[in-house]
């Protein structure tokens, strides 16, 4: 498993990395409050760890989702946004504006993903 923390647009042979566990797809956990993104695990829960532990993120600014390469869509679902105690008792994010953060930070580093 490579975890990387992206903060440029990846390149192809970054890309490759960051699809190692899954081709089509790239899994990728988001600090909100930090716009600091993490990518490429197997689980959203080891790139949470990232920024918990190497970022010092808070959980409440954790959500997580991802990028698929075949139909060029970010995606807002992960077992890890099921956070009850932060209003948000599904996989996807359901805070619009939780989820518009997510989107804008993620469309920095996959412009050209909706």
């Amino acid at each position: 498993m490579s975890i990387l923390k992206i903060d440029h647009i990846p390149t192809q042979e970054e890309i490759n990395i960051l699809t190692k566990e899954f081709p089509q797809f790239i899994k990728l956990s988001v600090d909100t409050e930090q716009s600091i993104i993490y990518g490429g695990s197997r689980l959203h829960f080891d790139c949470e760890q990232k920024l918990k532990n190497i970022e010092n993120s808070n959980e409440k600014n954790i959500w997580s989702g991802g990028i698929n390469l075949a139909t060029h869509k970010i995606e807002y679902d992960a077992v890890a946004n099921i956070k009850p105690q932060y209003n948000n008792p599904s996989t996807e994010i359901l805070d619009s504006n939780n989820r518009q953060l997510f989107k804008s930070i993620v469309k920095i580093y996959f412009p050209d993903y909706e």
